[in-house]
């Protein structure tokens, strides 16, 4: 009797350990659209604070260690086999895949500031696993540039970082309005350092010296300056940035008051104005930033106006946002109309040095 053998189950044969290593640096970059507009998700459970960082912590610990055991594994040779690839692999996905967990717990009520906070902070996890696994793909085992790109690789930062994240909104939100004051703070402080720097002559002598067969009339204009204007400011651009740098000092004088006055007064049951006074804050060093960039040679007076009305613009918002909110427990508190005296101050001073260009514009 003739008797036929079962067929066996195919066995699915493993990717080799590069390129299963090359794979999943492609999916753990996939994760990070995701994570950026995710959402917190519903339950029923009441959230508990001491739960929730604790978890957090544990998350980056083991994110942190199987990093560390992906690089000694793949910065020797010989490599792992498929099969321990896989396990070796699978063990990342779920050591990310719980970070992203409790930070999906954490639910909007605690305050979107925190919430941004720690999803920046899963961002920089996951995004500094990919690198490492870029890196643990392309570079060769055991060589020095695979040494030095793995020791210099963010995933331990990002895990380090995690215990450092404010712990509520309020001490999120005072995080945020530090970095925005230090910003405002840089910025004003590379323009001081432009001003002092600035040479009304600059580059006239390489200019002459680089094209001997200019005539005197082309290296001056009508009035007897020198033409490259590109390099340096005129009179009248230097009378301009008086004030350029007066309404950036009062920048860096409204988020002062405003963080002091988050200290001072904020709640941390107030998430919502705690939020709204970060989010109008948050807009103000990158005016500063615009303005900043519109006063350097070739300055276009009617930039350097638009860009002095938008930041003005967002520092009142600023200002009316907190004298409405808590943290100002009396809204006629002097520093706030002070202050918006002072802004517009250097807005009336900029538009009266700037009012001819602007005629002559709607002239043409």
């Amino acid at each position: 009797m003739a008797s036929a053998a079962a067929p066996t189950a195919a066995v699915p044969t493993l990717a080799p350990p590069l390129e299963q290593i090359r794979h999943l640096a492609v999916e753990l970059r996939l994760l990070l659209p995701g994570v950026r507009v995710g959402e917190a998700r519903e339950t029923t459970k009441e959230f508990n604070p001491e739960t929730f960082w604790r978890r957090l912590n544990a998350a980056a610990v083991n994110v942190s260690r199987e990093a560390t055991t992906l690089t000694e594994v793949f910065s020797r040779v010989p490599l792992p086999s498929p099969q321990e690839t896989q396990r070796f692999c699978e063990q990342v996905r779920a050591a990310i895949t719980a970070v992203i967990a409790v930070y999906y717990s954490l639910p909007k009520d605690q305050g979107i500031t925190l919430r941004k906070l720690v999803r920046n902070a899963t961002l920089d996890i996951i995004d500094g696993m990919a690198q490492l696994v870029d890196v643990l793909f392309i570079t060769p085992a055991q060589s020095p540039e695979n040494s030095d790109l793995i020791s210099y690789n963010s995933v331990w930062t990002a895990c380090q970082q995690v215990p450092r994240i404010p712990r509520d909104n309020k001490a999120a939100a005072l995080s945020m309005l530090t970095k925005s004051v230090d910003f405002v703070k840089d910025a004003h402080e590379e323009m001081e350092q432009a001003v002092e720097e600035c040479d009304p002559y600059c580059g006239l002598l390489n200019d002459t010296e680089d094209n001997p067969d200019n005539h005197g009339d082309e290296e001056d204009d009508g009035l007897g300056c020198p033409n490259n204007r590109d390099l340096y400011w005129s009179e009248e651009d230097q009378e301009l940035i008086i004030p350029c740098l007066a309404l950036v000092r009062a920048s860096k004088a409204c988020l002062k008051k405003i963080r002091i006055s988050v200290a001072e007064n904020g709640k941390k049951d107030q998430v919502a104005q705690l939020d709204d006074i970060v989010d109008i804050s948050d807009e103000i060093s990158p005016s500063v930033d615009d303005l900043a960039l519109s006063i350097y040679p070739p300055m276009c007076h009617l930039t350097v106006r638009i860009n002095s009305a938008k930041l003005v613009s967002v520092l009142k918002k600023a200002l009316e946002i907190t004298k409405a909110s808590h943290v100002t427990p009396q809204p006629e508190d002097s520093w706030i109309p002070l202050l918006i005296n002072a802004v517009d101050h250097c807005m009336n001073r900029i538009k009266e040095l700037t009012q001819n260009e602007l005629e002559l514009m709607f002239a043409d």
